[in-house]
């Protein structure tokens, strides 16, 4: 069989960027939730369903479901919201999309040599190797939809056609295209005669950017045929190299095709397993069983130049339940990081008193970033943290637990209390609830700089008086006091002092619709030269803080 060496086939997989973060949040019923234990199938929502991804508050993927509602790329939040109310939102991390797309191409990788990652979801490979091994365009392009399919993802398709950006083309298609031939579901086959006839109808943005295609479009020029159908030259001079580029893929002549693909280096495998029969029951048991492959998880790395930051623990009980959780490092990862923490996953293990003896058959420790030991190499004068400081602190945090040594992060909120948020040392904010309420955010009502020094958690009930000793209060509307503050009592730290000069209140309303009633803040300074903020809600007031 004669193939030419320019026939690429591509492997798309549509609304890829859903596919991977419905995969990584399975269990997210929020727009910026984090997942949980794995153990169901993450495409159990499915990319039909109403999802959406968000970039800087506008849609940047969604899926066909969502796209029925109306919700489409480049939306903005509040409008994706509108035309569908049960949308399921989620972050869109790109890093995410590339680091599921690794198994797809590990799979593909297995059937044919040589494939060359487009971007995560889209994939080519040269054809003719293929065609030869599988008896042709078509066998080859079914073995690997099959191969795809099996990974869960049935709406993959496979697009073979005369370079890499026709071949795309024809992915994308559907089966009754003119110049289309669909031998089997999601294969698409475009003769090579047939290229430019079945490029022409397409629209310019196919093969142009949003700048380029939107000064074509300016200037009556719609589809790629019309654009192949001008003077290679005058689209040079006119439009530049990127114009002679969109001009050479709408008339079918790609220059990647063919020999020119470059096949991704494949990644090394860094991740060590254990598996144990009898099951091993307990946190320090496991953590011995597994320090020696902890230890040589950590050596490979270094003897492949690379450090690791951030990395996945997955154990696996006897009864087939897997608990996986992805743990990060301050710096980066050495043995007794890594034991320490398969130790602390194995402690939060559901013990079953009924089961009486379960334990853990296998053990996964895989790293999920990582970088080159160069890049993180002190230098002379190091702003780096003193080793010693992460020395103390982890080596405390393996005798007390993860969570028993914490460390300040600022978050957004309203209320002072609210924005403290305690990490576990390792653990990235991001990883916490802490990065739900972004502090650069708007928080309508909250304290502007400067901040007490003092925050009471809970805040102290304190009484703050009038002149004739009644209770200052506030008006109805809540604009105004009802007296002017003459002292400020707090029995539980004996302040009784005269206010000198007060603010006026302010309004902290929210979540309004849940019945939460209207809290208001008021700033004292005393005759002794404190200053107080106080916090007004159901008719009694509370020292917030204390200025210094």
């Amino acid at each position: 069989m004669t193939v030419s060496h320019r026939r690429v086939m591509a492997l798309w997989i549509p609304d890829w960027p859903v596919h991977a973060h419905l995969a990584e949040f399975p269990d997210t019923d929020t727009d910026t939730g984090t997942g949980t234990e794995s153990g169901t199938d993450p495409r159990a929502d499915g990319p039909g369903a109403p999802v959406a991804l968000l970039a800087s508050r506008r849609v940047s993927a969604c899926s066909a479901g969502a796209r029925a509602a109306g919700v489409r790329v480049g939306l903005k939040e509040h409008e994706a919201r509108f035309r569908c109310t049960d949308l399921r939102l989620l972050p869109h991390d790109p890093e995410i999309d590339a680091r599921r797309f690794e198994p797809v191409l590990a799979a593909l990788e297995a059937l044919v040599p040589e494939v060359e990652a487009v971007r995560p979801g889209l994939c080519a490979v040269r054809a003719r190797g293929p065609a030869r091994y599988y008896g042709g365009e078509a066998e080859a392009a079914a073995a690997l939809r099959e191969a795809i399919a099996g990974l869960g993802f049935s709406d993959a398709r496979v697009g073979v056609a005369e370079g890499r950006f026709a071949a795309e083309q024809a992915a994308r298609s559907a089966a009754d295209d003119p110049q289309v031939t669909s031998p089997s579901p999601g294969v698409r086959l475009i003769a090579a005669a047939e290229t430019a006839a079945f490029l022409g109808p397409l629209p310019i943005a196919r093969a142009t950017g949003s700048d380029l295609g939107d000064v074509l479009r300016g200037l009556g020029i719609h589809t790629l045929g019309a654009l192949a159908a001008l003077p290679p030259s005058a689209v040079q001079d006119r439009f530049g190299r990127a114009g002679g580029v969109a001009r050479r893929l709408a008339a079918g002549d790609d220059p990647d095709a063919g020999p020119s693909l470059v096949p991704r280096e494949r990644p090394q495998e860094f991740g060590v397993e254990l598996a144990f029969e009898p099951p091993v029951d307990g946190a320090d048991p496991l953590a011995f069983a597994c320090s020696a492959a902890a230890e040589r998880f950590v050596a490979d790395l270094v003897g492949a130049g690379l450090i690791c930051t951030e990395i996945s623990v997955q154990l696996t009980d006897d009864i087939g339940v897997r608990h996986e959780r992805n743990w990060a490092h301050p710096k980066h990862f050495d043995g007794a990081d890594v034991l320490n923490r398969v130790r602390w996953q194995a402690e939060t293990l559901p013990r079953d008193a009924d089961r009486a003896g379960a334990g853990v058959v296998h053990v996964l420790i895989a790293p999920i970033r990582t970088d080159r030991a160069a890049h993180h190499e002190p230098g002379l004068w190091s702003s780096d943290s003193d080793p010693r400081v992460h020395h103390v602190l982890s080596r405390v945090q393996s005798l007390v637990g993860h969570e028993g040594v914490v460390t300040a992060k600022l978050t957004g909120g309203r209320l002072l209390r609210d924005r403290r948020q305690w990490v576990p040392w390792g653990t990235r904010a991001s990883e916490t609830a802490a990065h739900r309420r972004p502090p650069d955010q708007p928080w309508p009502g909250s304290l502007p700089p400067p901040h007490p020094v003092f925050v009471f958690d809970p805040p102290v009930q304190v009484e703050c008086v009038a002149a004739d000793e009644s209770s200052v209060s506030l008006s109805e509307d809540g604009d105004t006091l009802t007296a002017p503050p003459a002292r400020l009592r707090i029995p539980t730290a004996g302040v009784d002092e005269p206010v000198e000069t007060w603010s006026p209140p302010w309004p902290l309303r929210e979540r309004w619709w849940a019945g939460t009633p209207p809290r208001f803040r008021l700033q004292l300074a005393l005759q002794n030269g404190d200053a107080w903020l106080l916090l007004h809600q159901r008719g009694s007031w509370f020292a917030e803080g204390r200025y210094d």
